[in-house]
């Protein structure tokens, strides 16, 4: 008489074995994004402490030698029914143009810093997963002060103007986030959506800085310095993940446009704040 165990059949023998393999089989490994190794990661905290150092020193300098030069902000509110004429705008805030060129140089300072040190391990972490929150934040606050100095020198100072440049600016900082979470390392397909939707909104204040410009005589020359300047490093970001995304040369290492970010933020900033600089900060 056969026992239990003799009774249990080939197919169940196979079945069990089978269950008994894949719980005992390792998990295949997260994918990491090209190029991200633990000597790139080295480069990259070097690149981070050095710029941190970098910002700082701009900082600091922007603060001990900038004079008190501001800019209003100004409002006009209606007093009538629609289509009645705005009266002449007032100033409601009067923004010291030196201590909003410190500002944007420290925040990058710190995000470096902070990246190189104390945040460091998450840093690295998500770079291998093909995504740098820390970029995308300090980039939704630099930037945008970086927009608004550019679009105020231009002449755009109305209050609700100034409130839908940061709307649309922080939209495509944003965007750029979305375009790194929706394609991790390892995806069958990329998608470059969210791309192309922070390119439309990141191009209305450039819009409406331009037709100021177009529309002014009295411009002095060294702002149209600023806005070329700043255009050219704007679309840069923009052009270095459009490389990274479409796997060009070497951006088919998330690694190398990582490293391309952090110099087209050194040159931005620093573009920008000597421009303004030489042009009203300097007494």
């Amino acid at each position: 008489m056969q026992s239990a165990a003799q009774k249990v059949s080939p197919v169940g023998t196979r079945v069990f074995t089978t269950a008994m393999s894949h719980a005992a089989a390792v998990p295949p490994a997260t994918p990491v994004a090209s190029g991200v190794d633990d000597a790139r990661l080295a480069g990259l905290r070097r690149w981070n402490l050095g710029l941190a150092v970098l910002h700082a020193l701009q900082a600091v300098a922007v603060l001990v030698v900038a004079s008190d030069f501001a800019i209003s902000l100004t409002a006009a509110y209606p007093e009538g029914p629609p289509g009645t004429r705005l009266p002449a705008s007032e100033a409601v805030l009067d923004v010291r143009i030196g201590y909003a060129v410190a500002f944007f140089l420290a925040l990058a300072a710190a995000d470096h810093l902070l990246t190189a040190t104390a945040l460091r391990a998450r840093y690295e972490r998500e770079l291998a997963t093909g995504f740098n929150r820390f970029r995308w934040i300090e980039y939704s606050f630099s930037a945008t002060v970086m927009i608004l100095l550019i679009a105020s020198y231009a002449g755009v100072t109305d209050v609700t103007a100034v409130v839908t440049i940061i709307g649309a600016n922080v939209s495509m900082i944003l965007f750029g986030w979305l375009q790194e979470i929706t394609n991790p390392p390892g995806r069958e397909r990329t998608t470059m959506l969210p791309f192309w939707f922070g390119c439309v909104a990141g191009a209305a204040p450039w819009v409406a800085i331009t037709l100021n410009l177009v529309g002014s005589e009295t411009v002095p020359g060294f702002v149209y310095g600023i806005f070329v300047s700043l255009a050219v490093f704007f679309t840069s970001f923009a052009v270095n993940q459009w490389l990274q995304y479409r796997e060009i040369g070497p951006w088919r290492s998330y690694a190398f446009g990582e490293q391309a970010y952090l110099v087209l933020s050194l040159g931005a900033k620093s573009a920008l704040a000597w421009q303004i600089f030489a042009g009203s900060l300097a007494g």
